[in-house]
């Protein structure tokens, strides 16, 4: 596990290592992905720093606002996935995506899919269907190379 099973425990190791990393202290591993991911997200940096206040707030679908710890550990997961190539060929769609534009807008173009295939398996009770998740990526390259760029 990250930093614990709660909401609370996971938002305070994302927060650490924004501080850490702010004040220029030793990070770990961890804690250095943490801190990249939060660096090439500037429009998280003031909420943020508001601290302790930020492990309460709520992003619920009604608010409209972006939940920003899950869009960090969306970037996360997907990160992982890309460097085991699990699930396989992921790595492959991953620089097919990243070759058009850069490796963080291929993960923004992916987070919808990871999202639903997460969504769906704890609808269902089991685990996420690799299977339709790699189909949805593979949508996302074959879409996305029969348009020109403008």
């Amino acid at each position: 596990m990250l930093f614990g099973s709660s909401r609370e425990s996971l938002r305070r190791g994302w927060l650490e290592a924004f501080k850490k990393s702010q004040a220029g202290a030793l990070l770990s591993a961890l804690e250095t992905q943490l801190a990249d991911l939060i660096r090439e997200h500037p429009e998280y940096h003031a909420w943020l720093e508001h601290g302790d206040d930020a492990l309460h707030a709520d992003f619920s679908p009604e608010s409209g606002r972006t939940n920003p710890f899950l869009h960090l550990s969306m970037h996360l997961a997907l990160r992982e996935q890309v460097s085991t190539n699990r699930p396989s060929g992921i790595a492959r769609i991953h620089a097919a995506l990243a070759a058009r534009n850069d490796a963080h807008d291929a993960e923004h173009q992916m987070m919808d899919a990871l999202g639903k295939a997460l969504w769906e398996a704890q609808r269902a009770g089991r685990m996420p269907d690799e299977r339709d998740y790699l189909e949805d990526l593979e949508r996302l390259v074959t879409s996305a190379s029969g348009r020109r760029d403008r």
